[in-house]
């Protein structure tokens, strides 16, 4: 054709190359500034669930966990509810307690095995383990250069301090009595044994598994968070040292204040874009 001019294609003046001859004259690819190629999957650091980097950020998407509505309501709404329902109940002493004063008889049956459990949810245990992790955390997350690396174990130290706030107040309001298996007392609801578990072992947890490097070891982690606090609340009920319906609402505060924990951490979605996007018109140009 007229147009047509044999020989090998010219390039484009102002686009940037994602192969090009190296300086010796290899013809082995490299990117055009200079940067090494795309971080392999195995060196991107997993997100705070615990999930490996798989893909770099999309424009408009935050790269990790994002809670939608339906998780929002199970996780907020239906635990917040919960607890609401059973707190009305223990303040007008509704049906609810006498089926919790059933359920306690049958489980009731104090032992040193239950008591070593429920000591696991007391202050002098979770917190020493909780601190230690969330130490841990930040140091970990300083050394790889994590902007406000500072957040995760700060809010994670202020959900554990909001325990006693909520708690204590609430064991004033309710006044509730203790189990027959206890000398007679009162403040027994909610369990602040088990939130304290939740919290401490819960939040620790979360800390840990983006420094985590297998699926195996983050699954361990959560499997046995969920046993000891779940060893915590049996415990406490077995030994009688609260009813069932303390441990219940205990854990529905641990979830509301997990997940508050969860989404104040999160990466946000406009200041990820936006570190893409400020981030390709550096380069120039796409992954190698």
């Amino acid at each position: 054709m007229g147009g047509h001019r044999p020989g090998p294609p010219q390039l484009r003046p102002g686009r940037a190359l994602a192969h090009t001859t190296g300086a010796s004259g290899s013809g082995s690819p490299h990117r055009s500034d200079s940067r090494p190629p795309q971080t392999p999957r195995g060196g991107r650091p997993s997100d705070l669930i615990g999930r490996p980097g798989t893909t770099p950020p999309v424009p408009g998407r935050p790269a990790s966990f994002l809670l939608g509505l339906p998780a929002l309501l199970l996780l907020l709404g239906l635990p917040a509810l919960l607890f609401a329902l059973i707190t009305w109940q223990v303040v007008v002493d509704g049906p609810l307690l006498r089926l919790d004063a059933r359920v306690s008889r049958a489980l009731v049956h104090p032992d040193r095995f239950s008591e070593l459990l429920a000591d696991l949810g007391g202050v002098p245990v979770a917190v020493p383990v909780f601190t230690v992790a969330a130490a841990y955390a930040a140091w970990r997350a300083r050394r790889s250069g994590t902007d406000r690396w500072w957040l995760p174990a700060t809010a994670a130290a202020f959900a554990m301090a909001l325990v006693p706030v909520l708690v204590v107040p609430l064991k004033e309001l309710t006044d509730r009595p203790g189990t027959p298996a206890v000398p007679p007392a009162t403040g027994y609801y909610p369990s602040g044994h088990t939130a304290t578990a939740a919290i401490a072992y819960g939040c620790a947890t979360l800390l840990l598994l983006p420094w985590l490097r297998t699926a195996r070891t983050r699954r361990t982690l959560v499997l046995g968070c969920a046993a000891v606090n779940a060893g915590v609340g049996f415990g406490l009920v077995r030994r009688g040292y609260h009813w069932p319906l303390d441990v219940v609402a205990s854990w529905c505060l641990g979830t509301v204040l997990l997940t508050a924990f969860v989404l104040c951490v999160r990466p946000r979605a406009g200041r990820n874009s936006g570190r893409t996007a400020a981030g390709t018109r550096s380069s120039g140009s796409g992954p190698s």
